[in-house]
């Protein structure tokens, strides 16, 4: 199905299958299944360590899976870059590493309040991240720090984070962070200045559970709500532009 074009007149011809494991797992997954099986081992044979080990091998990989996703093409749409809770909606100034004169020539993303969008993922959520706009990276900085609980507001700005700046080259600029949770040790890019990516391609990953944070653009309003689970790829953050409130119901 990968690359294929579907939409919601029925175009398109879609089964279900296992997600593949992401190449930067797979090598953590065997590690967990080679030493479980030694406490399995006959000249060992400490099932009581190997059986609950062989268990966690199969969240190790299913930690790493990477399903295909389906990504709305519309030009507006800016598409969430992680799995996860919308845990928090709120005001705040930019990033400076995403604000500031870096000496590129490319401008950062204008100061001035504006809201911010955070998706928390727990460990059972897929941790590859996707680009939520398609454009140039203009700035991929990573900057080492603490790792508490990732749900905390805090975490924005003391936890190990990478600041991603995306230009459309219409002159919207979307910046995002991938924030470092408590047992999470290193963010993996996949991408680099000079990059060109597509809506939905993916950037990076987040070792076993994380936040990611999405600064809108001035004048645009979340399209999803405080508490939403959301898909990477798939929902759609916000309309560039759109402002209209929306309620929902927790049930």
């Amino acid at each position: 199905m990968a690359g294929e074009i579907l939409d919601n007149e029925g175009r398109g011809d879609v089964s279900w299958s296992w997600p593949p494991i992401h190449p930067e797992g797979r090598k953590y997954g065997v590690i967990a299944v080679a030493i479980s099986l030694f406490f399995l081992s006959p000249w060992v044979d400490w099932e009581i360590i190997g059986w609950p080990l062989l268990a966690l091998s199969a969240g190790v990989f299913a930690f790493f899976r990477d399903p295909e996703r389906v990504v709305p093409q519309s030009d507006n749409s800016i598409v969430a870059p992680a799995d996860g809770l919308v845990s928090l909606i709120t005001q705040t100034e930019p990033p400076p590493e995403l604000t500031i004169d870096d000496g590129s020539g490319t401008p950062g993303l204008p100061e001035g309040p504006v809201t911010r969008i955070s998706i928390f993922m727990s460990v059972f959520d897929v941790h590859i991240n996707r680009a939520p706009v398609a454009g140039a990276i203009r700035r991929v900085i990573y900057i080492p720090g603490k790792f508490v609980n990732a749900d905390l507001d805090k975490a924005s700005e003391e936890n190990e984070r990478q600041h991603i700046l995306v230009d459309r080259g219409d002159g919207v600029q979307i910046g995002f962070t991938q924030i470092a949770g408590l047992v999470a040790r290193r963010i993996v890019p996949f991408v680099k200045p000079g990059d060109t990516v597509a809506k939905g391609q993916r950037i990076g990953l987040i070792r076993f559970g994380s936040r990611v944070d999405v600064y809108l653009p001035a004048g645009t309003a979340p399209k999803v709500l405080l508490g939403q689970k959301i898909i990477a790829g798939e929902t759609i953050l916000a309309e560039l532009g759109e402002q209209k409130l929306l309620e929902g119901i927790s049930q």
